[in-house]
């Protein structure tokens, strides 16, 4: 279809160019399954776990998808490190529920712990690294946390004190220098995943054999606490991989708009593109609205040590 000049935009408008892509039989179908007996509008084809969206990014595998001043990683060294650690988790005895919390700045590493627990079958609680560590702490006992995936700077917050969060029970921490003793119930995670340019070399494992279910819980969100101390919000996969639709539609409303061919769906034919994030993956729009489409479409991430307000070092 050719394109049309700025005077004959809009082609069609907003309602019905949705109206037609969500259409019986098109690729942005929706249903209304009912979900713990309530009837919920939903994206057929949405992928139905976060642990198909990893699966999806798989297939770009030469692809670079997380790069960070020096470090870079392949979407292959990606997804060998996040199942690595997360059969690590589950040789640490994390099952299926249980929390596993996220606590650092935009690292590659961020990533990889997110989808290593998800992949291990744990409710993942990504907590805002620029918390106090009294405020981190209630969100660790808050959340009850069996294990806690940090970076060196959020490790002393966080540390226990004899009597504090019996519940946590391993601690792993990125980037210690050397010469730092890491304490107890803690380890580096370097030990079990590598520095990020060696990813590339680690084992290809199989998946962690962990039933996931689209309605089961897949993290814990905190709210500001605006009005007052932050709350646990629960989420499922479902609600996860929405946005992969959501963030998807939109672009094909623009194009669809203008009279414009759709762009290319297929992955393996997509040039990938770019990102610069810098919203914090401990918040809805880096986690949700930015990682998991990114990740799903075989894009690439790149992090800078930018002074944001949520991507900076927090």
């Amino acid at each position: 279809m050719p394109s049309v000049s700025a005077s004959e935009w809009p082609v069609m408008s907003i309602t019905e160019a949705h109206a037609r892509l969500t259409a019986p039989g098109q690729g942005f179908e929706m249903e209304e399954p009912v979900i713990q007996g309530v009837r919920q509008r939903t994206w057929k084809n949405a992928p139905p776990t976060l642990r198909d969206i990893f699966l999806n990014g798989r297939a770009s595998a030469a692809r670079e998808f997380l790069v960070y001043e020096d470090d870079c990683a392949t979407d292959e060294a990606f997804f060998r490190a996040a199942i690595a650690l997360a059969r690590q988790l589950q040789a640490d005895g994390v099952r299926e529920g249980d929390r596993v919390a996220v606590i650092m700045r935009n690292l590659p590493e961020r990533p990889v712990a997110f989808f290593a627990g998800v992949l291990a079958g744990a409710i993942v609680t990504p907590l805002n690294g620029g918390w106090t560590g009294p405020a981190l702490q209630q969100g660790l006992a808050d959340s009850g946390t069996r294990v806690a995936i940090v970076d060196d700077e959020r490790l002393e917050r966080i540390a226990p004190r004899p009597g504090e969060l019996p519940e946590l029970e391993r601690i792993y921490v990125a980037r210690l220098p050397e010469d730092a003793d890491p304490g107890p119930r803690t380890m580096r995670l370097e030990t079990f995943i590598g520095p990020v340019n060696s990813w590339k070399d680690l084992p290809d494992s199989p998946l962690p054999d962990v039933a996931i279910d689209p309605d089961a819980a897949a993290a814990i969100l905190c709210t500001s606490g605006t009005t007052g101390r932050p709350k646990d919000a629960l989420c499922a996969h479902r609600n996860m991989t929405s946005n992969v639709m959501t963030s998807g539609i939109a672009s094909a409303r623009h194009f669809m708009r203008a009279s414009q061919p759709l762009p290319e769906s297929d992955p393996h034919k997509l040039p990938g593109r770019s990102l610069l994030l810098v919203a914090s993956l401990f918040h809805a729009t880096g986690l949700s609205a930015t990682l998991g489409p990114t990740t799903n479409a075989g894009g690439k991430i790149l992090k800078t040590e930018l002074n944001s307000v949520f991507g900076g070092r927090e």
